[in-house]
C-alpha cells in the first residue's frame, strides 16, 4: 500500500525517484516551482525540454498532461513536468487539475519511479484556491494509486508544500 506524506519544504531538495514540476506549457522554465526546478536542476533539464518542444510538443505541453525529463542536478532521477489549469470562477477546470496528478503518476509508473514528490499544482500564480486544490490533489492521487494497474507501483507519494498555509490546507484535506 502506498504511503501519502505531507512535507513542508523545498521541492528542489527532495530525494525522490521523480519530482513533479508545475510547469507552464512552454516547458522552458518560468516562475514559482517551475523556475526553482530549472535553476536548481541546471541546464540539462532545459536542454531536454527544448528537445521535447522541437519534437513532440511544438505548440507546448497541453494543460493536464505530463512528460518526463532528466532531473539534472536535483536529488531525483526524473522531473515530470505537468501543466496545471489557471483557476476560473466562471468555468470548472477541476478535471484538468486532477488530470495533472493522474498523468504525472502514469508517467512515473511507466518510468518505474517508486517515490514521487508533488507540489501543490496551480495553487500559486495560477490562482487555484488552496483548500480546493488540496482536496482535488489528494482525491486524484488516491484514486489513481487505487487503480488495479497501479497496485504496488509506488512506495510513497509526497506532497511538498512550500509554506505553512499550503501545509495546513493539505493537512485539513487529508
Amino acid at each position: 500500500m502506498v504511503t501519502i506524506r505531507l512535507v513542508q519544504g523545498d521541492i528542489t531538495e527532495q530525494s525522490a525517484d521523480a519530482v513533479v514540476n508545475a510547469a507552464n506549457s512552454s516547458l522552458l522554465g518560468g516562475g514559482g516551482v517551475d523556475g526553482a526546478i530549472h535553476r536548481a536542476g541546471g541546464p540539462e533539464i532545459l536542454a531536454e525540454c527544448r528537445a521535447l518542444r522541437a519534437s513532440r510538443y511544438g505548440k507546448g505541453l497541453p494543460t493536464g498532461q505530463a512528460v518526463a525529463t532528466t532531473a539534472g542536478r536535483l536529488p531525483a532521477r526524473w522531473v515530470i513536468h505537468t501543466v496545471g489549469p489557471v483557476w476560473s470562477a466562471a468555468e470548472d477546470r477541476s478535471e484538468l487539475l486532477a488530470s495533472c496528478y493522474r498523468q504525472s503518476l502514469r508517467v512515473a509508473r511507466e518510468l518505474g519511479a517508486r517515490t514521487v514528490a508533488f507540489p501543490a499544482v496551480s495553487t500559486g500564480v495560477y490562482g487555484w484556491p488552496l483548500d480546493d486544490g488540496a482536496r482535488t490533489a489528494l482525491r486524484a492521487v488516491r484514486e489513481e494509486t487505487g487503480r488495479e494497474e497501479a497496485a504496488g507501483a509506488f512506495d510513497e507519494i509526497r506532497f511538498v508544500l512550500f509554506d505553512r498555509r499550503a501545509y495546513d490546507a493539505f493537512t485539513e484535506a487529508m
